[in-house]
């Protein structure tokens, strides 16, 4: 694949409110073209986040959800900085370098959550964390609308999540 142009990660998104980071492998064609973190229509995190969140984010703009789940304590990173890649499929990464997960841990004083988006970001973030991670780890299955699992089955596994959520609405402190 050397003559493929290797593919870089977004930025991490992340407050001094997070307490849940989600972690990605590496975004695929059409988040890498749009910019944007799960920018693919089939792709189902975004639902699966309007279900845990309680607040429909796939209408909004992609700004305005990146917002509300910073509101409630949610950030977003991926375990591949770069990489090379034919598609969109985990599969074919090669040659990739990690994001430094632990450097990112030690930064944020709240975070009390690292959840895996599928087993791919899972073994190549793991190699950056440190042996015993000071907080809880989980995998979910993949938002990747290759990953089959029905989007409601997805959305149970996923609902360990909210424990960890931000309180909104009326009095919440946030």
């Amino acid at each position: 694949m050397q003559d493929i142009a290797p593919l870089q990660s977004f930025p991490p998104v992340y407050n001094d409110l997070t307490t849940v980071m989600v972690i990605g492998s590496l975004p695929g064609t059409v988040s890498l073209a749009a910019g944007e973190y799960y920018a693919h229509p089939r792709n189902h995190f975004w639902p699966i986040m309007s279900a845990l969140t309680g607040k429909e984010l796939t209408s909004l703009q992609y700004e305005d959800r990146l917002s509300e789940i910073l509101l409630r304590g949610i950030g977003l990173w991926d375990s591949v900085r770069t990489a090379s890649r034919r598609g969109s499929s985990d599969a074919n990464i090669c040659g990739h370098d990690s994001n430094d997960l632990g450097q990112l841990l030690a930064g944020l004083s709240k975070l009390k959550l690292l959840v895996f988006n599928g087993q791919t970001a899972a073994r190549f973030g793991r190699q950056s964390l440190p042996a015993a991670p000071p907080l809880d780890v989980a995998v979910m299955p993949s938002s990747s609308p290759a990953y089959t699992l029905s989007l409601p089955r997805k959305i149970a596994a996923w609902r360990l999540v909210e424990t960890y959520l931000h309180p909104t609405g009326p009095g919440a402190p946030y």
